[in-house]
């Protein structure tokens, strides 16, 4: 098992990618979403409307995933962050949403009133993920160990993804 305080974990963390959030819906399936997040070296938080999916979630299961993968296919590396999440409101959840919108957004884009008050109406609290467990994988290491860098050799082995 990793940690937060690995470099390749923190490294994710602390880049502009798009995170896989997961909740537990009534019903005990799985409700997961595309997320902005940001890291601040102990907790990960992500910016959400009080009415979401994800929010209403929380209310009866607290328990939550993250996944960030680069999105590389010839170097993919990702992490999953599990834990516990709380809402956050008021005061503390404008000062994290205002640095989640910062990561993501670019200065004209919240100085834009088409913009920038969009984004901080719509996002009204803020889930803080607590972290319990840190898995890491990177497909470099599996290429080297179990491959025998085959993918590396043959770098037409992978198909191009997606954009």
């Amino acid at each position: 098992m990793a940690s937060l305080s690995d470099a390749r974990v923190k490294q994710l963390l602390e880049s502009r990618y798009i995170a896989s959030f997961a909740t537990h819906n009534p019903n005990g399936s799985i409700h997961i979403v595309a997320v902005w997040f940001w890291f601040d070296g102990t907790d990960i938080y992500v910016a959400t409307a009080s009415r979401s999916r994800k929010a209403r979630n929380l209310q009866a299961n607290r328990e939550v995933s993250l996944m960030v993968d680069s999105r590389d296919p010839a170097a993919s590396y990702g992490v999953t962050v599990t834990g516990s999440a709380q809402l956050l409101s008021g005061e503390s959840s404008h000062r994290c949403n205002t640095e989640i919108h910062r990561k993501y957004l670019s200065e004209a884009a919240l100085a834009d009133p088409k913009v920038g008050p969009v984004f901080a109406g719509w996002d009204d609290v803020t889930v803080r993920l607590v972290p319990t467990s840190v898995i890491v994988w990177d497909m470099r290491e599996a290429d080297q160990h179990v491959f025998d860098s085959s993918f590396k050799n043959n770098p037409t082995y992978l198909l191009p993804i997606a954009r």
